[in-house]
């Protein structure tokens, strides 16, 4: 056949080229050197900019104007004025308010009457058991002569035994009934002094709770009937209650002097001392309720008004209490550069140096002369890194 014939070797695959594996690998590498090349690039490029834009993270306080004595405080808290003393004064009857003696603001003495109720129906059961007393009274005079001369009777044999014994018994009858209707007369004397309402010490009304006219009951109020008519306070019992972290209570001591410092006149402060740490701790809040007395205070100090206390690390010296206050920064924001005394500001996420003129040194504070105001914003911790125009970052 013709296809035995056919040439065949144009279908043969040609292994005689020029083909070189070297090449390829060559290329390949070429490939991985400019990906590695480029990656280094950006990451030198990316620790470069963030060295030169890196920002120094810092934190501001602010000049305040302190007494020198507050200077030496070491932990600061708010609270409210409580009186320790305080009552919700009411009756121990049920009946209308016929009287109200008091109003807010009014000073009262103990046992003075602040209320009455309505008591004509007690006057009525009054009378009723001195009108008993009265006939009992007068039965012991027929019961006890009956005795007398029964016993008599007895000695000459006009009269028996039995007889004389009836006649003691009717005798200690009366003699009971008389216990009775005084027991009925004292019950209806207290009841009576149940209408009236008084004071169970010396303070000052804070509130009237009800009118004339509207019931009182003991028991508490409802919709239809009032459970006190005042609530008093016993002002010369005021304390700050002062809600500190359990964190820091252990820098609070019984004894320990404070500073109490009441929003209504922050221009006024008070001495105070620490009268009591009361031994629980507030689970939801995480605090330790202290209490703190005042060593004096005046008209102004009124209950719940709100305060600061500052709780002092030393005494204050009698110097120190008489001196006016001053402006002052923590130590740590001043320092010195090039021969003078500087704070740093901040302006435009930049530092900015300020000379100062500094004063005395008050503990962890400093008086500040000149160079700054009240609430000026300063850097808090001034590092050896940061100079005039440093990149600031606030926290």
């Amino acid at each position: 056949m013709e296809t035995s014939k056919a040439d065949l070797s144009s279908l043969r695959i040609d292994r005689s080229g020029n083909h070189n594996p070297d090449s390829s690998r060559k290329k390949i590498i070429i490939i991985v050197v400019i990906i590695a090349a480029a990656i280094l690039l950006f990451l030198g490029y990316s620790i470069a900019g963030s060295l030169f834009n890196s920002a120094i993270e810092v934190k501001l306080t602010s000049a305040v104007i302190q007494s020198p004595s507050q200077t030496s405080t070491s932990l600061t808290a708010s609270g409210y004025v409580v009186a320790q003393r305080k009552a919700s004064v009411a009756s121990k009857g049920t009946g209308r308010l016929e009287f109200l003696g008091a109003v807010e603001g009014d000073r009262v003495k103990k046992d003075q009457v602040l209320g009455r109720l309505e008591d004509n129906d007690i006057r009525a059961q009054l009378e009723e058991a001195k009108a008993n007393l009265k006939l009992a009274e007068a039965d012991l005079n027929d019961a006890k002569n009956n005795y007398n001369r029964q016993t008599a009777l007895l000695k000459s044999g006009a009269t028996t035994q039995m007889e004389v014994d009836a006649a003691e018994a009717q005798y200690n009858r009366v003699l009971a009934s008389i216990e009775v209707a005084k027991a009925n007369l004292n019950s209806a004397q207290v009841a009576l002094e149940n209408t009236l309402i008084r004071a169970p010490f010396d303070g000052t009304v804070l509130t009237k709770n009800a009118e004339v006219g509207e019931i009182v009951a003991p028991l508490g109020a409802s919709s239809t009937s009032r459970g006190a008519i005042v609530t008093m306070a016993d002002m010369k019992s005021l304390q700050v209650e002062a809600d500190v972290s359990e964190s820091y209570i252990e820098r609070i001591k019984t004894g320990q002097g404070c500073e109490i410092i009441l929003d209504a006149y922050p221009q006024v402060s008070y001495e105070g001392f620490v009268d009591k740490i009361v031994p629980t701790a507030d689970r939801s809040k995480a605090t330790v309720l202290v209490k703190v007395g005042f060593k004096n205070y005046d008209s102004k100090v009124l209950p719940e008004m709100s305060a600061k206390v500052l709780f002092l690390s030393r005494e204050s010296t009698n110097e120190e209490k008489n001196e006016p206050p001053v402006l002052v920064v923590p130590v740590k924001s001043v320092v010195t550069r090039d021969g003078h005394d500087v704070v740093f500001m901040v302006k435009d996420d930049k530092a900015v140096e300020v000379p100062v003129v500094k004063g005395r040194d008050l503990d962890s504070y400093i008086e500040i002369k000149s160079g700054l105001t009240e609430g000026d914003k300063v850097i808090d911790g001034v590092s050896e890194e940061i100079k005039d125009g440093t990149k600031i970052k606030i926290l």
